[in-house]
């Protein structure tokens, strides 16, 4: 299962993207952003990129444990709307049967 781990930054947004779209392709609807320490404006729209990706093959992609830095900047560029996150305390497995 595809995990961003540490750092999603313009550095290496396009390597996150790819394998984002891979895991997406390979099924997988939620992605846990829990282990993301380091963001930058590249990670909102790779996380942008993921979500049109899976509505174009039919699927909704849920983001979980969003770093309280990375919400601050999709609410800044206004687009938390746009961001299918898990509500808080949303356990995995209660969501797992969708």
């Amino acid at each position: 299962m595809y995990r961003p781990a540490l750092t999603l930054t313009i550095n290496n947004a396009r390597t996150a993207l790819e394998a984002g779209l891979k895991a997406i392709g390979d099924g997988q609807t939620e992605f846990d952003l829990g282990d993301l320490t380091v963001v930058d404006s590249a990670a909102v729209a790779t996380l942008l990129a993921w979500q049109r990706a899976a509505a174009a093959g039919g699927k909704s992609l849920v983001f979980r444990n969003l770093p309280a830095s990375l919400q601050s900047l999709a609410t800044l560029y206004g687009v938390t709307g746009l961001l299918h996150l898990a509500p808080a305390g949303e356990s995995r497995a209660a969501s797992s049967h969708h």
